[in-house]
């Protein structure tokens, strides 16, 4: 009788301390480090430099709309064309970072802010094509931002929001968000690079991740929530939960022992 004690007492053990916790699935908590707020967001707020398969949307704009048609080949219709319509119509960064525009020929953007594209965009046709006197207005933006995310969230898939700037947290709850048995102290961010892609950690139940360089996305980002730990041990998410799990246990086990002492 002794050992079925200590046996139910180590199960019990195990599995009150199995419990997901609010320090588990809370955002953004501050844990005892005080932060200069407007350091912060200084440090999170780098302009994004494009990279290669990005697609740009550019429009060219002046006093005269006929001399930018040839620019402005395709009317955008965002309400019917959406995604797929960018795709076909935007620019399209190739491998070796060049964009084909119209009359300009080949620009390379690799690296490049959407501001220093505009510029230089705006530079050439004034060089190539229209006078000062035209009054040219270039506007680029980014063809939606498209990412990934996978794992311990409500809604896998692939995203794109049509925002210059989503942080995580943004990112996360349009996927529906983390699932209570995912890993919020971990969430792993592979992001793209010109020489390849690198893994990132971000704990975002600490308010120092938004300090971090990954706290906001970027395009082509792929966002991978692990399960807990707990999951993995296949206990319970709540109290009531183990408690009910302990039940059952005890009650196997309290009665095998009275089976096998009768025999």
């Amino acid at each position: 009788m002794k050992r079925l004690f200590w046996c139910c007492i180590f199960v019990f053990g195990i599995l009150c301390t199995s419990c997901i916790t609010n320090k588990d699935v809370v955002y953004l908590q501050d844990k005892g480090t005080k932060i200069n707020d407007s350091l912060m967001l200084r440090q999170s707020s780098k302009p994004y430099r494009v990279q290669v398969n990005d697609i740009l949307s550019i429009n060219v704009k002046a006093l005269d709309e006929e001399l930018t048609a040839i620019f402005n080949p395709v009317e955008r219709d965002n309400s019917t064309g959406g995604q797929e319509s960018l795709y076909f119509n935007g620019f399209t960064v190739d491998l070796h970072g060049n964009i084909k525009f119209p009359v300009l020929g080949e620009i390379n953007v690799l690296g490049f802010t959407i501001d220093e594209i505009e510029d230089k965009v705006k530079q050439e046709l004034l060089a190539q094509y229209f006078k000062e006197t035209a009054q040219i207005y270039v506007t680029v933006k980014l063809a939606g931002l498209r990412y990934t995310v996978t794992g311990e969230v409500n809604g896998t898939g692939v995203y794109v929001l049509y925002q210059d700037r989503v942080n995580i947290i943004e990112a996360l709850a349009n996927a529906g968000d983390i699932a209570q048995t995912g890993d919020r102290k971990d969430v792993l961010v592979i992001r793209q690079y010109p020489y390849g892609q690198k893994i990132h950690h971000i704990d975002l139940t600490d308010i120092k991740a938004m300090q971090s360089p990954f706290y906001f996305i970027q395009p082509n980002d792929i966002i991978l929530v692990k399960p807990l730990k707990r999951k993995a041990l296949g206990t319970g998410q709540t109290a009531i939960q183990n408690i009910t799990t302990i039940s059952s246990i005890l009650s196997v086990l309290i009665s095998t022992y009275f089976l096998t002492k009768n025999l």
